[in-house]
């Protein structure tokens, strides 16, 4: 079939590049007669681990074998020339794929045909391959198989099948994009300025402390009610803060309830979607505990302005004013460039990542909302001790754009100024961007101009949620990348909390089959009390029945108090007042995770993480997992062990061979008889989870699903509370 052999082909192609780069293959002209030959394995089969000599991996074919020339794609139109064996598609011819991907840039073979790789051979040159790839910097290997390591900090994550060859333009932003700062140190320098501001206005603010962990990106602060609150995918508030505190869950469905968050209403709601926004919410949350106790008016000296600071919403402005004196009126920026060791990360991967993909043959464009002054010494700095000798940061980028006033500059038309003298500033008005040069303001179609291309042949890289993703993704179609510093520790805490996560998991899985047999029994009691046939409860066996729903009321009950503090301090090894960031609530998604699964096409830790996945990476979009998807219950065993989960628990014997009849379900014959069991012994709830324990009565049951070993189990009812907050019904107290 067409789409095997041109998958044969990619891999057939893709090979042959790697060895032509490593020098295993020395490509030469051919006579008259054979213009063009080209190089193919053996076509011996080659056992796995079998070392390949160089004979094996440069043997030639002039092309005159019987091969079978259908097996050789068509070029599209690109045509093959004389002593060439590889051609790319060219825009004019390019198509689309079967993932809907353009495949423009794509590699083909265009000499003579060549057999395909057999498995064992692919093997073959995996293992001689391999051990020959380069390593990064930082000690990383160049995974081939990049979909081997799912919890890769380095790695990078595909929300939308994007194709590297066919993007002819890629766009970087500058600050925490390119230029990875240490988030504490710099966000604390911005806090103090910040301070410095709001004590010229008469703020005691003098003994405040920056507190790195009170917010985190994606929290969302409520100017009304001086609350942060991390919202899930649905707008939900899942966790909140009032000023430095944490509320309770009480407190939380008191405030907010079945509030859901709309951003829109921005004189309510403020997105925290940058790391620039650290310093400003810490320094709010604590100014909001000043306003509480009175101290901001008790300890305030003029020219303090009382009228101005009495609310939530007039001290959010304050803070947000002095945070934006702090990054520009002040000397923050001239003490980053005094001591950059100190502020800044550096990625000796960052310039050889930018080198591919500038070899790669792609235009790049820097676009930064940073001003020059401060723009060229620090991509000096980031990139040019790492560039061979004779080549600076300037010969990586096709065009400069600094203060570029993101993002009006992907929405508006704004003037185009060229930096004519790169030392005094000096500028003058330009209607179109030119090779090399450095300019000023602009916007986006002129980008597109100067690259010839359009909406998804540029892919725009980023660290702000909305000004570098939503934006250009709304308005220009463009593709979009997402860098998320915190992703490392992110990724690396919920390796550590997995543990945790099991255990939560497991109570939460017995809860749930406990709650479903107990909706059972409630169902089958208020048929008996509403006189109509119960297949349970009769006059006999009513008092005996309720019992046993008492005490399982009372399990599921010393279930909930163990699940309770595992819920609530998820993740605090991370963070102890949001945990997760990408997550809220329990197994939900918070809202910037929603947000960066529907702008950012690809997201990770920092840009040198696509250095191993090459400039011609085709990224692939996860298989999403629906909620039908999913069995409720891992196995029968874990159903048996939830049944026997606490001395109060039930034992379920295996139904009969015979299922009732539909006679005797309109009978209502019973199901279930009560019969007599050995007495509890007194286990605590700790010990029964390891070893299990005796129960008081036993129930037959009929093949309705709850048996532990029956085949089929039947979807739990789920807990409403762990859906939202404060619902439930009678017997959920969570």
């Amino acid at each position: 079939p067409r789409p095997v052999r041109r998958a044969a082909d990619d891999m057939r192609t893709g090979v042959a590049c790697v060895l032509w780069a490593l020098g295993l293959l020395t490509m030469r002209g051919g006579s008259a007669s054979h213009p063009t030959r080209v190089y193919t394995t053996s076509r011996v089969p080659i056992a796995r681990g079998t070392r390949l000599s160089a004979a094996v991996l440069t043997r030639m074919s002039d092309g005159s074998a019987d091969h079978d020339s259908s097996r050789t794609p068509a070029a599209h139109g690109a045509g093959s020339s004389n002593g060439h064996l590889f051609s790319e598609v060219t825009e004019d011819c390019a198509s689309v794929d079967t993932f809907g991907q353009s495949t423009f840039g794509d590699l083909m073979n265009t000499g003579p045909p060549v057999e395909p790789l057999s498995p064992e051979e692919v093997g073959g040159l995996l293992e001689e391959l391999m051990p020959a790839l380069p390593t990064l910097p930082t000690g990383e290997a160049k995974p081939l198989d990049t979909a081997a390591t799912p919890l890769d900090t380095r790695g990078v994550y595909c929300s939308r099948t994007l194709n590297m060859r066919s993007i002819k333009c890629i766009g970087y932003d500058m600050d925490y994009t390119l230029v990875q700062y240490h988030v504490d140190r710099w966000e604390e320098a911005a806090y103090r300025y910040a301070k410095q501001a709001l004590e010229a206005k008469g703020f005691p603010v003098g003994e405040l402390q920056f507190q790195s962990d009170l917010v985190v990106r994606g929290t969302v602060i409520d100017k009304r009610l001086g609350n942060f609150v991390q919202v899930d995918r649905f707008g939900y508030v899942r966790r909140a803060i009032h000023g430095t505190r944490r509320l309770s869950r009480d407190e939380l469905f008191k405030a907010y309830g079945r509030l859901t968050v709309d951003l829109r209403q921005t004189n309510r709601w403020v997105f925290l979607n940058t790391l620039f926004s650290l310093s400003e919410g810490s320094l709010y949350a604590q100014l909001v505990d000043k306003l509480d106790d009175g101290t901001l008016f008790t300890e305030a000296r003029p020219p303090f302005k009382e009228a101005k600071a009495s609310t939530y919403e007039q001290l959010h402005a304050a803070c947000s004013k002095a945070l934006f004196l702090a990054h520009v009126t002040s000397d923050l920026k001239a003490e980053v460039l005094a001591n950059p060791d100190f502020f800044v990360r550096r990625d000796p991967s960052l310039p050889l990542t930018l080198m591919d993909q500038k070899d790669a043959g792609k235009t790049l464009v820097l676009i930064t909302n940073s001003d020059w002054s401060y723009t060229r010494p620090m991509m000096q700095y980031i990139c040019d001790s790492f560039l061979p000798e004779g080549v600076t940061w300037r010969d990586l980028f096709d065009v400069v754009i600094c203060s570029a006033r993101k993002p009006a500059f992907f929405a508006e038309s704004m003037p185009l100024y060229e930096i004519v003298d790169e030392k005094s500033g000096m500028m003058l008005e330009r209607f179109r961007l030119e090779q090399g040069k450095v300019y000023c303001g602009g916007h986006a179609k002129m980008v597109e101009r100067f690259c010839n291309s359009e909406k998804d042949e540029l892919l725009y890289v980023g660290d702000h949620i909305y000004t570098d993703v939503n934006m250009v993704k709304a308005t220009m179609r463009w593709r979009t990348a997402l860098v998320v510093q915190e992703l490392e520790a992110e990724l690396e805490a919920i390796a550590q909390g997995a543990e945790a996560r099991e255990q939560l998991q497991k109570l939460i899985r017995h809860k749930d089959i406990l709650s479903n047999l107990m909706n059972h029994l409630r169902t089958q009691m208020v048929r008996y009390e509403q006189g109509r046939p119960s297949a349970l409860f009769t006059d006999e066996s009513v008092g005996e029945l309720q019992g046993i729903m008492r005490r399982l009321l009372r399990t599921m009950s010393d279930i909930d108090d163990q699940v309770a503090p595992l819920i609530d301090n998820e993740g605090a090894h991370l963070n102890s007042f949001w945990g997760y960031m990408l997550r809220a609530g329990h197994a939900d998604k918070s809202h910037l995770m929603r947000q960066v699964e529907k702008y950012a096409d690809i997201y990770m830790s920092r840009v040198s993480n696509m250095l191993k996945y090459t400039p011609y990476m085709y990224f692939r979009g996860s298989f999403q997992s629906l909620a039908h998807d999913q069995s409720q219950f891992e196995s029968a065993e874990l159903e048996k062990d939830a049944l026997i989960a606490s001395s109060h628990a039930m034992e379920v014997e295996p139904p009969p061979d015979a299922a009732p009849t539909p006679e005797e379900w309109a009978q209502g014959s019973p199901y279930g008889t009560v019969v007599d069991a050995p007495a509890a012994s007194s286990t605590s709830v700790s010990e029964v989870y390891a070893h299990g324990a005796p129960s008081t009565r036993a129930v037959h049951q009929d093949t309705d699903g709850l048996s532990p070993t029956s085949s089929v189990s039947p979807p739990p009812a789920r807990d409403t509370a762990s859906d939202a907050p404060g619902s439930g019904d009678s017997d959920i107290r969570l």
